[in-house]
């Protein structure tokens, strides 16, 4: 007796913490004034440990009922035992259609060409299309006897193979080709691709350019000096240029004092 008097105590203590936690009123204490209508919305509600988001929606009293009512009154089973309902074989009519092709072969052999020849022919015959016609004959599907019907059965798991990490070693082979072969093809590029101009190379290569002859100028003015020199002598003057025209191989421009062209 007492062990029986303390299990239902236990029950009903489960019962009561139970009601407990799926009261909403029972929640954590929170800041401000709650109101009903807070109840309403579920951006508000909090998330309860092992169950769903209440989406705080009203449902119908206790008196409600689910679904759509039924318009067939049934007797129930005195009705179903009393008599058997039956269902009577309707014929359906097929409706005949008109054979176009037919109408207009002979509209043709009649001699008739134009559009009004052929509806008045049309309105005056008419050809039927049988009603069997355009239906495929079911042919025979003849399937072996040893025949398994259903799908295949799925192969067993290699635990062997699992257990000695195969798939892993298979997996780091592959990775480790398609490294190869990618630097394979990588090295095959640096030796095809163009080797860039320096400098150095350009400076090389490059050939000093004839002076082109002087421009003819009047007699008169062959022995005027110039208004405005800033190098101190001629010597300064022509090794300056020298060393532009050595230096503008390599710069971009037209007159060569550009960047450094190595492209």
């Amino acid at each position: 007796m007492v062990r029986s008097r303390l299990i239902a105590d236990s029950c009903v203590g489960q019962e009561k913490c139970a009601e407990r936690e799926a009261s909403p009123r029972m929640e954590e204490p929170r800041c401000g004034v709650l109101r009903e209508s807070m109840s309403s919305n579920q951006l508000l509600q909090r998330a309860e440990l092992g169950k769903t988001k209440r989406r705080c929606y009203s449902l119908p009293g206790p008196d409600f009922t689910y679904g759509q009512d039924s318009l067939l009154r049934e007797g129930g089973v005195a009705e179903a035992i009393g008599h058997w309902q039956s269902v009577e074989a309707k014929a359906h009519q097929r409706k005949l259609e008109s054979n176009f092709i037919a109408l207009n072969r002979e509209a043709v052999k009649s001699g008739l060409v134009t559009a009004t020849e052929h509806q008045a022919f049309r309105n005056t015959h008419n050809i039927w299309r049988p009603i069997n016609e355009g239906r495929v004959k079911p042919r025979s599907l003849r399937l072996p006897q040893d025949m398994v019907y259903g799908i295949c059965t799925r192969p067993s798991t290699p635990i062997y193979d699992l257990m000695e990490h195969k798939y892993q070693r298979l997996w780091l082979e592959q990775q480790r080709q398609a490294s190869e072969a990618l630097r394979i093809l990588s090295k095959e590029k640096i030796q095809q691709r163009k080797v860039q101009d320096t400098r150095t190379t350009m400076l090389r290569r490059y050939q000093p350019p004839i002076d082109p002859a002087p421009l003819w100028k009047l007699p008169r003015f062959k022995k005027v000096a110039p208004h405005l020199d800033t190098f101190p002598s001629e010597k300064a003057r022509q090794r300056a240029f020298s060393a532009h025209r050595t230096d503008a191989i390599a710069r971009q421009g037209l007159h060569g004092q550009g960047i450094y062209n190595i492209s």
